[in-house]
C-alpha cells in the first residue's frame, strides 16, 4: 500500500504544478501517469501474499479475525487486511538447567517433589506443532506466543502433578518410561483442546538428590561385591571337588592295586624282571633267595 499512498502523492503534487503553472502541463501530465502506475502496482502487490513452505497465514481485518487460511505458495487477499504467518512445522521447547543448550534465560530445569519428599530436577525437550486449520482460533485466543502461554506452564505442571506419583530412585530408573508415557497421554489431550499436537516428550535428563546419589552408589558397589565374593567362593567350590573327585580316584587305584598283588603275581613279575636281566649284555650277579624273598642283583 505504500506505493499506492505514493502514488496519489505524486498525482496532487503534479495536478499541483500544473494549475499554478500552465508551463508544466507536461510535467503535469507525466507525474499523472506515473502515480497511476505507482497506485496500481501498490494495490496489486497488496493483492498478492506469499507463504513460505511449512506455514500458513491467518487474515485480519481492522482487528477482526478471520476465517480460514492461506496455504503456502502465492494468495490473492484484500488489500486492506494484514496476514499473520504461523509455522506448522515440528517445534521443539526445552527445559533444562543447562545454559548451553536451554531456551529460557537461566536455569530452566523443572523441580519436583517425590512421593517419598525428595527434590527431583528433570530436564525435557517437548516436539509439537501447530494444527493447521486451528491456526486462526489461536490467534484469536493465544496469540503468537503459544509457547510461553500455553506449552511452557502447561508442560511443568503435569510434570509436578505425575511426579508426586512415584518415589525417587523409581522414577529414575524402573518407573521412568511409564511416568514418560502418562506425562505423554496427559499433555497430549490438553494441547489438542487448544489447537496444538503434541508429538513426543523426551525426559532427557532425572537428577537425583546428592544423598540419594551417594545411596544408590553404595548400594551399586555393595552388590558388585557380594558378585565378587560368589564368583570367588564358586571357584573355591569347585576347585574344592576338583581335588576331591583326584583323591577319590587314587584312593581307588591304589585299593584295586593291593587287592590284585598276590603273592603268585609278584613271582611272577619277578622273573620277567629276572628274565631281561639275564639277557641284558651287561655283566652282573645274581643272588637267588628262597622263593619268598627277592632276588639280589649285583652289577658289573
Amino acid at each position: 500500500m505504500l506505493l499506492a499512498l505514493l502514488g496519489i502523492v505524486l498525482i496532487v503534487l503534479a495536478a499541483g504544478f500544473a494549475k499554478s503553472n500552465p508551463n508544466l502541463a507536461s510535467f503535469g501530465k507525466i507525474g499523472r501517469i506515473i502515480g497511476v502506475g505507482l497506485i496500481a502496482i501498490g494495490i496489486l502487490s497488496s493483492c498478492l501474499v506469499q507463504i513460505s513452505p511449512g506455514e500458513v497465514g491467518v487474515q485480519t481485518l481492522f482487528g477482526k479475525v478471520q476465517s480460514g487460511i492461506l496455504t503456502e505458495g502465492l494468495n490473492v487477499v484484500n488489500p486492506m487486511v494484514k496476514v499473520v504467518h504461523f509455522d506448522i512445522r515440528t517445534q521443539n521447547y526445552t527445559m533444562t538447567g543447562l545454559h548451553d543448550e536451554q531456551q529460557q534465560m537461566g536455569d530452566d530445569a523443572i523441580r519436583v517433589l517425590s512421593a517419598d519428599g525428595l527434590e527431583v530436577q528433570i530436564d525435557l525437550t517437548i516436539l509439537f506443532r501447530v494444527i493447521p486449520d486451528k491456526a486462526p482460533e489461536i490467534l484469536r485466543n493465544i496469540g503468537q506466543g503459544y509457547r510461553d502461554v500455553i506449552v511452557r506452564p502447561l508442560v511443568r505442571t503435569k510434570i509436578r502433578d505425575y511426579a508426586a506419583y512415584y518415589d525417587a530412585v523409581s522414577l529414575y530408573s524402573t518407573k521412568r518410561d511409564e511416568f514418560q508415557q502418562r506425562l505423554t497421554q496427559a499433555i497430549e489431550k490438553e494441547f489438542k483442546e487448544r489447537g496444538l499436537v503434541m508429538e513426543q516428550v523426551l525426559i532427557r535428563n532425572i537428577n537425583l538428590p546428592e544423598s540419594v546419589k551417594a545411596a544408590i552408589e553404595a548400594k551399586i558397589n555393595a552388590e558388585q561385591e557380594a558378585q565378587k565374593m560368589k564368583f570367588v567362593l564358586d571357584k573355591e567350590r569347585q576347585e574344592a571337588d576338583r581335588k576331591r573327585v583326584e583323591a577319590q580316584g587314587i584312593a581307588d587305584y591304589q585299593r584295586i592295586l593291593t587287592a590284585s598283588l598276590t603273592d603268585k603275581l609278584i613271582q611272577y613279575e619277578q622273573i620277567k624282571v629276572q628274565k631281561e636281566l639275564v639277557t641284558s649284555p651287561n655283566a652282573k650277579v645274581i643272588i637267588m633267595g628262597n622263593g619268598k624273598s627277592a632276588p639280589i642283583l649285583i652289577g658289573q
